[in-house]
């Protein structure tokens, strides 16, 4: 697939099944997901989360299809601004640094220097305009990372314990869970 051909694709609404298509596509074909990864910062929103949408349906589907690139998704994390692709990045991170991660994703996180990673969770988790989907998600970021971070863990339950008040019924769901986790 081209890269002019998948913007046009990107331009026009997109429901589950395109997504998952064109996924498979990305995952099967010599795609470059690198630009991939660059049309989820395009100036036209929708654009940029459909785009992130594929990306996400491209790790659930081959995580190792994301692995060669897993390095540039993860030093362009923090520059992500959209917040429906957010949503999205957020997710693959958790993902990515979740305990039942395949082997080789688990070993290229833990040869990551993730401190950024963990600088942007935190500062998306306290972030007021930031929705409680992305939040959620930076949640298990967190505490997924709180194992190779010691100090994390301390950090993540007085934050949770600042926001748990301010925040929906689904976030209080969420920590209850996270607080699990952390035992």
């Amino acid at each position: 697939m081209q890269h002019d051909h998948l913007l046009d694709i990107l331009k026009n609404p997109l429901h589950k099944t395109k997504v998952e298509q064109l996924a498979e596509t990305a995952s099967a074909e010599s795609f470059s997901l690198k630009e991939l990864i660059d049309l989820t910062f395009h100036a036209e929103e929708q654009v940029a989360f459909r785009a992130a949408w594929i990306l996400e349906y491209v790790y659930c589907r081959s995580s190792e299809r994301l692995l060669a690139d897993a390095g540039y998704f993860l030093n362009r994390f923090h520059l992500q601004d959209n917040l429906s692709a957010r949503r999205h990045y957020g997710k693959i991170l958790a993902l990515m640094t979740k305990k039942s991660a395949p082997h080789a994703v688990k070993q290229f996180i833990e040869g990551y220097k993730t401190e950024q990673l963990v600088d942007i969770a935190f500062s998306w988790l306290i972030d007021d305009n930031v929705p409680v989907a992305i939040k959620s998600h930076c949640l298990n970021i967190l505490a997924n990372l709180s194992t190779k971070h010691n100090w994390i863990r301390e950090e993540l339950l007085q934050t949770m314990d600042f926001l748990v008040d301010k925040e929906s019924v689904a976030f209080y769901a969420k920590v209850k869970q996270i607080r699990k986790q952390l035992k």
